[in-house]
């Protein structure tokens, strides 16, 4: 039996790609070694004709495209996760609906699986041609600390665009965690992997969804899901802040014995007093961003709520 190769490709706001995904990754179904091919598009509580063109899609192909549809918009992370869940293929690839990543690279990925035996078979950007150089600044910065602070490795330009074995998906289903983050879960789970370089490519069509703040929070989640090293940060500034006032009140008292008279200077002291509260606002809210997760994790609320499934 050839089996069956699962496509999960997360939709928010792709009304205008969608017509020219699915065209251009039906042209190499006949590349996948006699593999069948099993669409799952997750609409992501778009607010345009997105769930439309999915479903002229599935009447079009009801036997190969399903979709679902969530009641609201709850992340990618969230429809990736529906889409693992709902894929019931031999092999699971996972793609954006924008053609930034190319579906000719899907055969290639499938031979790295069959034939070199790997697990896993990623894609990794070898430029970020067309991306704003602030954008591509602050990414850098980002992959640079992860790997610092983190004992999970999440190598710069890396994709989510991979194909993955039944045995890997079945790893990354049990990490049921709520503030899912994807690039660093992949990661974790371990299996053999290989990437494949590629240049980058632009939307075929339609804006990114992503904001410079909601790429930020991304950061902050996977910085706090994959390291707690921020904890300690926040445990040695609080150390290091008081063994400075102990000395520094040793230096006043001395100083009002030996000479007499009185400190001056209290705009500096001021000035000290609230750095050191800044620093305890910061280490606070360090804290609390754990917390969070914790109090998120605990209320134990679904990933997502599914409005429409076909």
């Amino acid at each position: 039996m050839p089996g069956k190769l699962s496509l999960i490709v997360p939709c928010f706001n792709e009304e205008q790609t969608l017509p020219l995904f699915y065209p251009a990754t039906e042209k190499i179904k006949t590349q996948l070694r006699g593999l069948s091919l099993e669409y799952w598009f997750i609409n992501d509580g778009s607010r345009d004709s997105t769930l439309d063109k999915l479903k002229q899609l599935q009447q079009n192909d009801p036997e190969h495209v399903h979709y679902i549809s969530f009641s609201r918009n709850f992340g990618k992370e969230s429809a990736l996760y529906a889409g693992l869940q709902a894929a019931t293929g031999d092999y699971v690839a996972v793609m954006d609906a924008d053609l930034q990543d190319p579906p000719e690279l899907l055969p290639t990925m499938l031979a790295g699986i069959q034939d070199e035996h790997y697990d896993i078979v990623g894609t990794k950007r070898t430029d970020r041609k067309g991306e704003p150089p602030i954008r591509s600044f602050f990414s850098n910065l980002f992959y640079r600390l992860i790997n610092h602070i983190s004992n999970t490795p999440i190598l710069n330009g890396v994709r989510d665009f991979r194909l993955m074995t039944r045995q890997v998906v079945d790893a990354i289903l049990a990490m049921k965690e709520y503030r899912r983050f994807s690039k660093g879960i992949f990661s974790w789970v371990g299996f053999n992997t290989k990437y494949l370089p590629y240049e980058n490519h632009d939307r075929i069509a339609g804006k990114t969804s992503w904001s410079f703040g909601k790429l930020f929070k991304y950061s902050l989640d996977g910085i706090v899901a994959f390291s707690e090293l921020p904890l300690s940060i926040a445990s040695f500034v609080g150390f290091f802040s008081f063994v400075i006032a102990i000395i520094a009140l040793f230096f006043i008292v001395i100083r009002q014995l030996v000479f007499g008279d009185s400190v001056a200077g209290w705009a500096s002291i001021v000035s000290i007093m609230i750095m050191v509260g800044g620093l305890q606002l910061l280490c606070l809210g360090i804290v609390g961003k754990y917390i969070g997760n914790i109090y998120l994790e605990v209320k134990n609320r679904p990933i997502y709520i599914i409005k429409e499934k076909k």
